[in-house]
């Protein structure tokens, strides 16, 4: 185990410990962009996600009894990637997350046989320490993410009809698995993504606080599913809908079938009295993903770059 950094101790989080670590989350993050970012709801998904350990995948740095520190790992797929999040203002209990967490990730990429292990950093562009941070730890720029936003005026109406587009509302299994198939088929090979099973989705996405199943849509175009989208309370704070993922299987992009969707999800939004919707988008999407979004009145609001390194284990 890693010495704590000087006069500070440190422990697994709990679920208990989510108020204060909002709390830091909050002093950190509103100096950089202005604002928090970041819920009680987000906390506790992120301490309650599927295969998080907390005692081998989470550190709490504590002065006295108040956390100064606090950072996760979530490895991707088959560990040969891996998320980190590391949170502070003190640049000593930086140093030591991130010594601890690169240490984790290339510990379980070792033990599944990998010789070296991928991990990624969301930074805030504005946020120049912790740029500077991980620029010095051997990252670099991967991707860029862009949060988009617009904002309504009035209820949006339903979108027009497209000749044998469906869209129906993942009430039933069958109609959560055709989503999956869609979900991982529509996403493979871009940046970060890794397939998950049935079942691992189906968890993952159970256990969010701010999803319902019913904000979960399919698109079938002839009978055939075809792509999908995910409303979730992400933004209720703010009483704009968000939309978690959309995608479009590639054989059947370039028939508006993503238009579609995204308009049916400005029209739910301002049927629920939401004043607005956001979501996010890569850069680098091989779709054309970002014109989708300007051409339908979005703007980008907040820009998150993620920060790549390739480490030995």
């Amino acid at each position: 185990m890693l010495t704590a950094p000087t006069g500070h101790t440190t422990r697994p989080p709990a679920l208990d410990d989510a108020e204060a670590i909002l709390r830091l989350v909050h002093a950190c993050t509103t100096p950089v962009i202005g604002f928090g970012d970041y819920t009680l709801d987000d906390v506790r998904d992120e301490l309650g996600r599927p295969g998080l350990d907390p005692a081998r995948d989470a550190w709490l740095v504590l002065d006295g009894d108040e956390p100064v520190g606090y950072a996760t790992v979530e490895g991707r797929g088959d560990g040969a990637r891996a998320d980190v999040d590391v949170v502070s203002g003190r640049p000593a209990v930086v140093d030591w997350l991130f010594e601890r967490a690169l240490a984790r990730a290339r510990e379980v990429a070792r033990a599944a046989g990998h010789a070296e292990v991928v991990v990624d950093q969301g930074v805030y562009r504005q946020d120049e320490a912790l740029r500077g941070k991980v620029a010095a730890l051997g990252f670099a720029v991967g991707t860029t993410f862009h949060r988009m936003r617009v904002d309504h005026a009035g209820t949006v109406p339903p979108p027009a009809p497209i000749a044998g587009l469906v869209l129906r509302q993942a009430v039933d299994d069958g109609v959560r698995r055709a989503a999956h198939e869609v979900w991982n088929g529509s996403f493979a090979g871009q940046f970060g993504f890794a397939p998950k099973t049935y079942r691992e989705w189906h968890e993952a996405q159970d256990r969010k606080s701010i999803f319902d199943w019913s904000g979960l849509w399919l698109a079938e175009l002839a009978g055939a599913p075809v792509g999908f989208l995910e409303r979730t309370d992400q933004f209720a704070d703010e009483n704009r809908g968000y939309v978690g993922h959309l995608g479009v299987l590639p054989a059947a992009r370039g028939r508006g079938v993503a238009g579609h969707l995204l308009r049916h999800a400005f029209h739910l939004d301002t049927a629920e009295g939401r004043v607005g919707t956001v979501l996010h988008v890569d850069s680098n999407n091989p779709t054309p993903a970002l014109g989708l979004y300007e051409s339908a009145g979005m703007r980008p609001v907040l820009v998150i770059d993620v920060w790549r390194g390739t480490f030995p284990t």
